[in-house]
């Protein structure tokens, strides 16, 4: 098939594409819902969660302590209506996981097993062993099985959004896009009208046969995750490019706070590989050369465990004082869990001690854990309202791809898992009301020989560059000059050299030209959305002239609420070219103050 057409299409499969389809499917069964991903759903990157999902569940906690937790860990640039909704409806989600099959961790007594996080004023974080994520996604997927009215396109990706123009007297087609364009005969109303972009699907590539589709939708759904792979030291997957960033972006959203990367402060040198904050919530130390805990240096109230953007400067100051340990892969401190004894290593981080021995070659029971700050998150992404709507019409999003913002300059570790559920709910439920009053516009045919010939082009061409040589220098000018410290002249450095790298994209020949499973050109396409997460960031670091949260500038290392308690805005403008712009922040009743703990 060359064309398929739905109520609701979602990009992505995992946590917050499978809530949102679920929550679609049960709101409206007679709704179509199409639920794409470059990866079979298990294999989505929310599988390699590890520590708990936050929700208050226990009798000394509150809404009131979650909502302060979060907007205080965020350094106050959340917006607090949406974590206040947030912070509502986690509980409700986890519960709703359970019943659905989710085997959470259990006390003794049979209650739903809480333990410590960074940044956290009480045990909070829901778990299931140290692989949390694995058993939610599962849960989830299948789960989805149960509707008939959710179909899926496996190994899919999407290389395009597609936009229509809503005008006065409703869509138009987009084979007449040149008629609605504004001209001499419009009104000022009818120009202005004229203008507004609606997405009304996408064109997908089937990664099997290389043939492109076309999907129209009523209503699109973004869920495809971060961006953490433009850098070259992460604990992301392969397939966290930031391609529904991008595609966002490229067809006229707007992205919001992009500035802000998390670092994770436990990271394992030469793989990245994440070993969970569960960890140090079940008690796990920090040490430097010296043997000393060194987190009472920093954070003596916390220890080990403070905000990630706390804790991975802290380790950073140890390694530049000399203190750290030095390997073939950099340098590093030690993670040490061999206190808490060999029966709860294996009882409640199993993953750790696996991927311990099979990565770092280790036994954490007998010996500690050589562990380094590795980029983790996208604090920035897709700018949504709190019903995850999007700045276009008809396109909305969820997950780490959206910034609602409940994460500000620095997410608390637990609450992204709680924000794919919470947030992968209201998409789906939003868009099926949507579509009782929109109408399906079909994407042309038009649209889909363009992207063909893209396509085709790119498979065609010659040039003395490969995908890997530039993918791996955008990685490494990116982790060089956008790292856990920033400055202007490293900013300013990192951004020409971007911009101009960016120039060799025309010059990639792809080796591969078959059509059957050619990942070259799905990387180079990936490649091109890795581009706009990369400039997004560079020129919104650049912007604010402050310290707060995961962005820290050596040049300007105040946080200034006078100027910078404000959102940062991307957008593609009329020329093409990146454009910022500032929006305020929602304060409801925490006044910024001084982040201390």
């Amino acid at each position: 098939m060359s064309s398929f057409n739905t109520d609701i299409a979602i990009i992505g499969g995992g946590g917050a594409g499978l809530r949102a389809a679920i929550a679609a499917a049960e709101e409206n069964p007679e709704l179509s819902v199409l639920l794409i991903s470059k990866v079979y759903p298990v294999r989505s990157h929310t599988v390699s969660a590890e520590g708990g999902i936050a929700g208050v569940m226990s009798e000394d906690d509150s809404h009131e302590k979650h909502c302060f937790d979060t907007i205080r860990g965020s350094d106050y640039l959340a917006d607090q209506d949406a974590v206040e909704f947030f912070v509502n409806e986690a509980p409700k989600e986890i519960i709703q996981l359970e019943h659905w099959g989710c085997p959470w961790s259990r006390e003794e007594n049979g209650d739903v097993a809480v333990r410590a996080f960074g940044g956290m004023s009480t045990k909070r974080t829901v778990y299931a062993a140290d692989k949390t994520g694995f058993y939610m996604l599962h849960s989830l997927f299948e789960r989805s099985l149960k509707y008939p009215n959710i179909k899926r396109l496996d190994e899919y990706f999407v290389t395009k959004l597609v936009t229509d123009f809503d005008s006065t007297g409703g869509e138009t087609n987009n084979e007449k896009r040149a008629e609605a364009m504004p001209s001499e005969k419009h009104t000022e109303a009818e120009n202005i009208s004229a203008k507004t972009p609606r997405v009304i699907g996408c064109i997908a590539m089937n990664l099997q046969t290389g043939e492109l589709v076309s999907i129209s939708a009523k209503t699109t759904i973004l869920a495809t995750g971060g961006a953490g792979k433009v850098y070259s030291f992460t604990t992301n997957a392969l397939i966290k490019t930031g391609d529904g960033m991008a595609l966002a972006y490229k067809a006229g959203a707007e992205l919001k706070d992009m500035e802000f990367v998390q670092f994770h402060p436990t990271g394992l040198p030469r793989t990245g590989i994440l070993i969970t904050e569960g960890a140090r919530g079940e008690g796990g130390y920090l040490l430097n050369n010296l043997g000393e805990r060194f987190m009472e240096r920093y954070l003596p109230n916390k220890m080990e465990l403070g905000p990630r953007d706390i804790i991975s400067r802290s380790i950073m100051s140890e390694i530049k004082a000399g203190r750290g340990f030095s390997g073939p892969y950099g340098e590093y401190v030690h993670l040490d869990i061999r206190h808490l004894g060999e029966e709860k290593i294996n009882e409640k981080l199993p993953l750790v001690r696996e991927m311990s021995l099979d990565f770092a070659g280790v036994d954490p029971i007998n010996e500690p854990i050589p562990v380094m700050p590795v980029v983790h998150y996208s604090m920035g992404g897709v700018a949504t309202n709190v019903n995850a709507k999007s700045s276009l019409k008809g396109l909305f999003a969820a997950g780490e791809t959206a910034c609602v913002s409940i994460n500000g300059a620095n997410r608390l570790g637990s609450n992204s898992l709680a924000e794919c559920l919470v947030f992968g709910a209201r998409a789906g439920l939003e868009c099926a009301k949507e579509c009782k009053s929109s109408k399906l516009i079909h994407v042309s045919a038009r649209e889909l020989a363009d992207e063909e010939n893209r396509i085709a082009e790119l498979l065609q061409r010659t040039g003395s560059k490969t995908v890997a040589t530039v993918k791996t220098k955008l990685q490494e000018i990116m982790q060089k000059h956008a790292g856990i410290e920033r400055d202007h002249e490293g900013l300013v450095i990192g951004l020409n050299q971007i911009l101009s790298l960016k120039r060799e994209l025309k010059n990639i020949e792809l080796g591969d030209k078959a059509k059957l499973f050619n990942t070259e050109l799905t990387g180079y396409l990936e490649l091109e959305n890795m581009f706009v997460i990369a400039e997004a960031i560079l020129r919104s670091a650049l912007d604010r002239k402050e310290s707060r949260g995961s962005h820290t500038r050596s040049d300007f290392t105040e946080r200034n609420d006078e100027e910078f308690l404000h959102h940062t805005h991307v957008l593609q403008d009329q020329k093409a070219t990146m454009s910022l712009s500032r929006k305020p922040v929602t304060i409801t009743k925490w006044k910024p103050q001084p982040r201390v703990y």
